[in-house]
């Protein structure tokens, strides 16, 4: 092959996977956000019922792709929102749906893909409603992704011959061939995180006529499930131990799949062609069969799946807490409101051991704890969505004047402590940012000044902790000494930041030193204000618990809210635009 020849050949095909893989993502992420925030609700009761949970983890599977859905479920972990045993049903069910995604690829829809993303693009930059421009952004990764199958089988067709001396290496009909080509698509869908990439590779070197058996693409298959799992293992870095288990739960249960496959590999040769007479159509239905089939048998064993994991990836830390908001307790509205309570004071201690690993970030780098405060901020924002459904779902049923402006209350200050977890990981940032500024180090006084500052916040973040309480009767007069407290804060913000303007006058540090101090201190400032919010909540008049109503089951003769008959919109715009308003 001459140089131009060979150069033609690795731009088609790493231009036209490069393609196929942006294509994919922009297909995921807009079938994912057409989906919204229900999916993550409708997962949280799911798995409560492996089947269910199964079938939940399909669905997303096919959406978002398994190595996304794996970090998606990883995430509900990490915040407490799903235990590990109940994640593995929806953990094997993401691993069918991927299969799903592979029989739309298998489908020689080529001819369409110009046309699918010109209508993408038009859908998504005309359309006004939101799950319309997502749906066409969906569209538009569609097309994208079979545009790149066919750039890669047109870079493959001319010269199908130099790859076949190495398709011959990886080719099933061989033993050592079968697990040769396994483990080499294993290593390379690692590299590009996405099993769909990888078999789409190989359904374009089908298409160009360079595998032309079930033999040559089968190890492609079963080899990129197991590499698709790198995502899922990267992405629970600096998480719980459980979010971590999950992630193996993941590899573990594509090491079993594989093996199975392989063992299987003899029944696959000799009837996968009864299912079709086309040989892409073949692998997609192989996929999905294995998939399905290792799926079903493991199902029943999720407990002794989820005990293995365990003793595979040992932990002697405590466990973090489970989330508080419990479904079963929607009737009994008191009950369910005593549990809110109890889930805002857990994020308040996610919010209080990130600030205290910021500290730590501020004096001396470290990635893993950088990534747990990045991780924790995410758990926090996951639990501010879960709280918001929970509380939602509350409001259906009667309520009380009481505990109608109480859930308010609730739902403000988990905003606040949302806002909290931002401004903590703001602070990881800025120490990130100074530390790549040599000019911007600070001097042991100005040092002392920031951990005054920090231990001030901390101890207003521990007193949170104690008045969110739900058994504690005196959180009213610890929200007081909250307010007080944050008074303190002030003065003692006050003196810092004059010190800090005095070193900048007599130049004792650098400008860049001086704006990235600023940068803390806003910061910090605005971790104070929210925390102050929470405490004037907890001093309103309707901030309490009625005690004898916790058992209390909501009563099924219970009067409905009557809604607001609609507005007409043009008497209140015309009431804009009126003198009289103005």
């Amino acid at each position: 092959m001459d140089p131009s020849s060979f150069t033609g050949l690795i731009f088609g095909l790493m231009g036209g996977l490069a393609l196929f893989i942006f294509g994919m993502r922009v297909m995921s992420d807009g079938l994912s956000a057409a989906v919204g925030d229900g999916m993550r609700t409708l997962l949280g009761k799911a798995t409560r019922n492996r089947l269910a949970g199964l079938g939940l983890g399909t669905v997303i599977g096919g959406l978002i792709q398994s190595s996304a859905s794996i970090v998606l479920f990883i995430g509900f972990i990490n915040a407490g929102l799903m235990t590990l045993t109940r994640s593995i049903g929806p953990i094997l069910g993401a691993n069918i749906g991927t299969t799903l995604s592979v029989q739309l690829i298998s489908f020689k829809l080529s001819d369409y893909c110009l046309p699918a993303i010109f209508i993408g693009l038009l859908i998504s930059m005309v359309a006004r409603k939101r799950q319309m421009k997502q749906g066409g952004q969906a569209l538009l990764g569609f097309g994208l992704l079979f545009l790149g199958m066919v750039f890669m089988g047109d870079a493959i067709k001319p010269h199908r011959e130099v790859f076949e001396p190495w398709l011959i290496l990886i080719s099933g009909k061989t033993m050592s061939g079968l697990i040769t080509g396994t483990v080499i698509a294993a290593l390379i869908t690692g590299v590009a995180q996405s099993s769909g990439a990888v078999i789409g590779m190989g359904f374009a070197m089908i298409s160009a006529g360079a595998i032309t058996d079930f033999e040559g693409i089968y190890p492609i298959i079963i080899g990129a499930n197991v590499g698709t799992c790198v995502t899922g293992l990267i992405g629970s870095v600096g998480t719980t131990i459980n979010a971590r288990r999950a992630a193996v739960t993941h590899l573990v249960f594509n090491l079993i799949s594989t093996s199975l496959a392989i063992a299987a590999s003899p029944l696959f040769y000799n009837y996968i062609g009864h299912t079709s007479d086309d040989l892409i159509r073949q692998a997609a239905n192989a996929d999905t069969i294995k998939m399905t089939f290792s799926a079903l048998l493991l199902l029943p064993f999720t407990p002794a799946l989820a005990k293995l994991v365990t003793w595979l990836v040992p932990s002697k830390t405590k466990q973090p807490e489970s989330s508080f908001l419990d479904d079963h307790l929607l009737k009994q509205p008191e009950q369910a409101i005593y549990a809110c309570l109890q889930e805002l004071r857990r994020v308040t201690r996610l919010c209080a051991e990130s600030l205290h690993l910021a500290a730590e970030e501020f004096i001396q780098h470290d990635p893993k704890r950088a990534k747990r405060i990045k991780v924790n901020e995410q758990s926090v924002n996951t639990v501010k969505a879960a709280m918001r459904a929970y509380l939602t779902a509350l409001t259906k049923n009667y309520l009380s004047k009481r505990q109608s402006i109480l859930i308010g209350h609730i739902d403000r200050c988990m905003s606040d402590l949302e806002r909290v977890g931002d401004h903590i990981d703001n602070l990881s940032t800025i120490a990130t940012r100074q530390r790549a500024i040599p000019a911007a180090r600070f001097s042991p006084e100005v040092i002392e000044d920031w951990l005054s500052i920090h231990r001030a916040v901390e101890h207003l973040l521990a007193k949170v902790i104690e008045s969110l309480d739900p058994e504690n009767k005196d959180f009213q007069e610890i929200a007081k000494e909250i307010i007080d407290l944050r008074e303190c804060y002030g003065e003692t913000a006050m003196k810092v930041r004059d010190a800090h303007f005095k070193r900048l006058e007599e130049k004792e540090i650098t400008p860049i030193a001086g704006m990235i101090f600023n940068d803390y201190l806003s910061n910090f400032l605005r971790i104070t204000k929210h925390v102050k919010g929470i405490a004037l909540a907890e001093q309103q008049p309707r901030f309490w618990l009625k005690r004898e109503k916790l058992g209390k089951t909501l009563s099924t003769d219970a009067p409905g809210y009557l809604e607001p008959d609609k507005i007409n919109p043009n008497d209140y715009l015309d009431r804009l635009q009126s003198d009289e308003y103005r």
